[in-house]
């Protein structure tokens, strides 16, 4: 054998070697990506963060305004109003005299992310004519929604014609409102041709139902024979 073919035949086998794999090698490798798919599969592990990671030491800020008519009311309850803001809530209020506006903030003592816009709906609440006591729902219970709307979004009225339709959503001495309130377990103010109402989804549903067949005209005694079945329903439900 020439030398050339010697070390052509030297360097084949030193190829040879190189490209050799072993069962150890290879059972390590199988072992290895078994290891990076079973790893792959497993879900990530995310704890809970607080309010004031998600906040990212970014205060929160909301302001409401006050209308002139409830300004006297808001001095006679505004301890009323600050204690479950400030104590439960773990949000700073205070009240801007030159603006007539309540401005509510979060600080560091903030646990809820939600709790400053629980807060913004109990004070619009008693703004729009609300008592601190039902407002305070809006705060103890998450299903709770406040719906406002006027008489004209449900038929266009002007003058006396206005005038009578308001008198027959609050009725004699206020029974028709209170019926209507204690039937679908809602409270509902009436200022001026606007109409608010406070209570759950469904319940808020009914009294509008109610409220405008009357705005369209019809009797109250019809309303009362509805507003019984209703409540007799509901009654079964609970």
């Amino acid at each position: 054998m020439s030398a050339v073919e010697q070390q052509a035949s030297i360097h084949s086998a030193m190829d040879e070697d190189e490209v050799m794999i072993t069962t150890d090698q290879l059972l390590t490798t199988t072992v290895a990506s078994n290891n990076t798919e079973s790893h792959s599969n497993e879900k990530p592990n995310f704890g809970p963060l607080s309010g004031k990671d998600v906040r990212n030491n970014r205060g929160e800020f909301r302001r409401i305004r006050v209308p002139p008519h409830r300004l006297t009311p808001l001095k006679r309850d505004w301890l009323k109003i600050y204690s479950p803001i400030v104590e439960h809530l773990k949000l700073q209020v205070r009240v801007n005299p030159k603006t007539r506006m309540i401005e509510i903030r979060s600080c560091d003592e903030t646990e809820d992310v939600g709790s400053i816009q629980k807060a913004a709906d109990f004070v619009r609440a008693y703004c729009l004519g609300f008592s601190a006591e039902d407002s305070l729902a809006l705060l103890r219970m998450d299903d709770l929604f406040l719906d406002s709307f006027e008489v004209k979004d449900v038929k266009t009225l002007t003058g006396d014609h206005l005038a009578r339709a308001i008198g027959r959503l609050a009725g004699k001495d206020g029974k028709t409102k209170y019926t209507i309130e204690n039937a679908t377990k809602t409270r509902i103010v009436l200022a001026d041709s606007k109409i608010h109402v406070l209570g759950t989804f469904q319940n808020i549903k009914i009294a509008k139902n109610a409220i405008s067949s009357l705005i369209m005209g019809s009797p109250p005694g019809k309303i009362y024979a509805n507003l019984k079945i209703v409540a007799s329903r509901m009654k079964g439900r609970f």
